[in-house]
């Protein structure tokens, strides 16, 4: 796998990409994500509507999930030694963590807290970004000192303490699932109150009557974009700097070998019939290597850098009273 990796990293390639075909667990039929004021993402093509089944924000969400062990608060293995930051309660027990925050970095729980100590640590570090141009390289490297995982999903530090609220990382990888040829499937049902059929349903009582909109599909399609350009931009080491596409690779490879169970009406899996091993589209023929060759690999690579991140093995500590 290492020669397949090194041929990403000789600086020839600015994209890895991959496409990789979905179909329901079950039947056909599945329910996409839906907005506020829209509802259910379509757009037409040259061959019929497409519909947006899950978002990149909610794929980044997803991707961040895979690296973290809910049921011991903590990353999973092979991700141990990785930079990150963790807030405790006052009491000392877990509270959150950048790579559950939805900002990282960026959380109010990590910059607004009674403790201090690492807000006025970071914005010490980033003071000479303050003024002037600012350098890519240093705040890379002080992302990834602290929190690795906002090199891949990127950050947006808003706070005018910090450089003026102009530091910001756009994604390096990114993410979503599409669904082309869609119809919809129309269904409905009710929810029954066997006390009072015609009671106030605006308190919640009485029969309410709804209608359910689930969609089926000719194709469904799960997208994946590593930005190799924009990694080897950071001017990292290149000891970092293949730790972050193998970080970017391993976290595509868990999630589609585990739970794709979007919704409670969205449960998908690869379809293996149509692509027996993942390889991506570019660079052609690029073969997503399996988890446990990722896992060797990447617990190589964040020794190799461990000198570099902050913490004891990695984890900052920060404290939070609610």
């Amino acid at each position: 796998m290492s020669s397949n990796l090194d041929s990403l990293l000789d600086g020839k390639q600015t994209r890895l990409l991959f496409s990789i075909p979905l179909r329901p667990i079950q039947t056909r039929r599945f329910q996409p994500t839906g907005f506020p004021d829209l509802g259910p993402a379509q757009y037409q093509v040259e061959d019929g509507t497409c519909l947006l089944v899950e978002s990149a924000q909610s794929m980044a969400n997803r991707l961040e999930e895979v690296c973290w062990d809910k049921a011991e608060d903590k990353l999973v293995q092979p991700l141990q030694g990785l930079s990150y930051v963790r807030v405790n309660n006052a009491d000392g027990s877990y509270l959150t963590s950048t790579i559950t925050e939805a900002h990282r970095l960026n959380s109010p729980y990590i910059l607004e807290g009674k403790d201090q100590s690492f807000a006025k640590q970071l914005k010490e570090e980033l003071a000479v970004l303050a003024t002037g141009p600012i350098n890519r390289k240093i705040l890379a490297e002080t992302l990834f000192k602290y929190d690795a995982n906002s090199l891949v999903h990127g950050i947006f530090l808003a706070k005018k303490e910090l450089a003026g609220g102009r530091l910001r990382i756009a994604r390096a990888l990114s993410a979503f699932i599409e669904a082309e040829q869609v119809e919809i499937a129309m269904s409905g049902g009710v929810k029954n109150d066997h006390v009072d059929p015609s009671g106030d349903t605006s308190k919640g009582f009485g029969n309410v009557p709804f209608s359910r909109e689930e969609f089926t599909a000719k194709k469904i399609t799960a997208h994946f974009n590593i930005d190799l350009a924009q990694i080897r931009g950071y001017g990292l080491s290149d000891q970092a700097t293949r730790l972050l596409v193998l970080l970017a690779m391993f976290k595509i490879r868990k999630l589609i070998d585990g739970d794709l169970r979007l919704r409670t009406a969205c449960d998908l899996e690869v379809d293996h019939e149509k692509m027996t091993t993942i390889v991506a589209m570019r660079p052609d023929g690029f073969e997503l290597p399996t988890c446990e060759q990722l896992e060797q690999e990447l617990s190589a690579a964040i020794k190799s850098c461990q000198e570099t991140f902050a913490g004891e093995n990695g984890v900052t500590v920060v404290s939070y009273k609610l």
